[in-house]
C-alpha cells in the first residue's frame, strides 16, 4: 500500500513537471524559437496593408510589431487576420501578439490583455456630401455601417441608440454600402475615414463630420496569462516613447510627409479602464 502511494505520488509529481515544461513562459518561448508571430489585418491602410511594389505587408501596426521583435532580439512573422478572428486567434495560441486596430473596451479587456496605448483614435462619421447630414445628432436614427466584430460596431450601437447599425467585413465594404446608399453614414476611426475621402471619386464626394463620437485608445493585444511578456512589451513601448522612436513611427505613417498630415496628440501611456 505504501509502495503504491509512493508510485502514485511520483507519477503526480512527474506529470506536474511535464505540464509546467509543456506550458513554458511565453516570453522565454519566443526568445527560444527566435520569432514573434504578430496578428494583423493587412487591409487597413496605413496601419497594415500590402505594398503593391514590394508585395509585403507594411504600416504603423506592422512597424510596431517589428519594434517589439527587434527589442526582444527575434525576427517577426505576420499572420493576416479578419477583425472577428483577432481575439480567438490570440487566445488559441496561433499568434503571440495582436497589432490590429484593437480598440480598448472593458468587455474586451476581460478576454485579453492590452498593452499601453500606442495609438489614440478619434472615432467619427462619414457621410455623402449631398446627404444634408452634418452633425452626430442628424445621423442618429439613420442606417450606419461599421466593421463587423469591431469595437466601433459595438460602441456605435450603444451611443447611437436610435440608429440601425449594419456590420460589414471591413471598411472598404462599409464604404461601398455608403456609396450605394444602402446606409446613410459609415462609422470608423478618423484615419480610415480620411483615407476614404482621399480615394472617393469626384462624382461621389464624401465628408467626415468634424466632431468625434468618442476617442478610442488602441493597444497591442496579448494573452492575460503571460505577465512577463506583457511587462516586456510595455517596457519596450515606454522606452520607445521616451527615446522619440514612437513619435518617429507616427510621423512616418501619419505626419506632414503623408497624405493625412495628422499631429500626434497623445503619448504612449497605460490605458485608463
Amino acid at each position: 500500500m505504501k509502495l503504491l502511494a509512493t508510485v502514485t505520488l511520483g507519477l503526480s509529481l512527474g506529470l506536474g513537471l511535464f505540464s509546467a515544461a509543456a506550458h513554458a513562459d511565453q516570453l522565454a518561448d519566443i526568445k527560444s524559437r527566435g520569432s514573434l508571430t504578430c496578428g494583423t489585418l493587412g487591409t487597413s491602410q496605413p496601419f497594415s496593408y500590402q505594398d503593391n511594389a514590394t508585395r509585403t505587408v507594411v504600416g504603423y501596426d506592422v512597424d510596431m510589431c517589428k519594434l517589439v521583435a527587434d527589442k526582444l532580439g527575434v525576427k517577426v512573422e505576420y499572420k493576416l487576420l479578419s477583425v472577428a478572428a483577432r481575439v480567438p486567434e490570440l487566445n488559441e495560441g496561433r499568434v503571440d501578439i495582436l497589432a490590429a486596430n484593437l480598440g480598448y473596451s472593458p468587455d474586451r479587456a476581460e478576454q485579453i490583455a492590452f498593452s499601453h496605448a500606442y495609438y489614440v483614435s478619434p472615432q467619427k462619421l462619414l457621410v455623402r456630401k449631398d446627404s444634408g447630414l452634418d452633425t452626430i445628432e442628424s445621423v442618429n436614427g439613420r442606417r450606419i455601417a461599421a466593421t463587423k466584430g469591431s469595437s466601433s460596431e459595438r460602441e456605435i450601437k450603444r451611443i447611437m441608440d436610435k440608429s440601425q447599425v449594419l456590420g460589414y467585413t471591413d471598411s472598404s465594404a462599409a464604404y461601398l454600402a455608403l456609396q450605394q446608399k444602402k446606409v446613410d453614414a459609415q462609422f470608423a476611426s478618423e484615419l480610415v475615414l480620411v483615407r476614404l475621402v482621399l480615394q472617393s471619386p469626384p462624382n461621389a464626394p464624401v465628408t467626415v463630420i468634424d466632431k468625434s463620437v468618442f476617442d478610442e485608445s488602441w493597444g497591442l493585444g496579448m494573452r492575460k496569462s503571460e505577465p512577463a511578456f506583457i511587462a516586456a512589451v510595455n517596457k519596450i513601448l515606454d522606452e520607445a516613447e521616451a527615446s522619440g522612436e514612437a513619435a518617429k513611427l507616427f510621423d512616418k505613417w501619419f505626419g506632414d510627409a503623408t497624405p493625412y498630415k495628422l499631429k500626434r496628440s497623445f503619448k504612449i501611456a497605460p490605458i485608463a479602464g
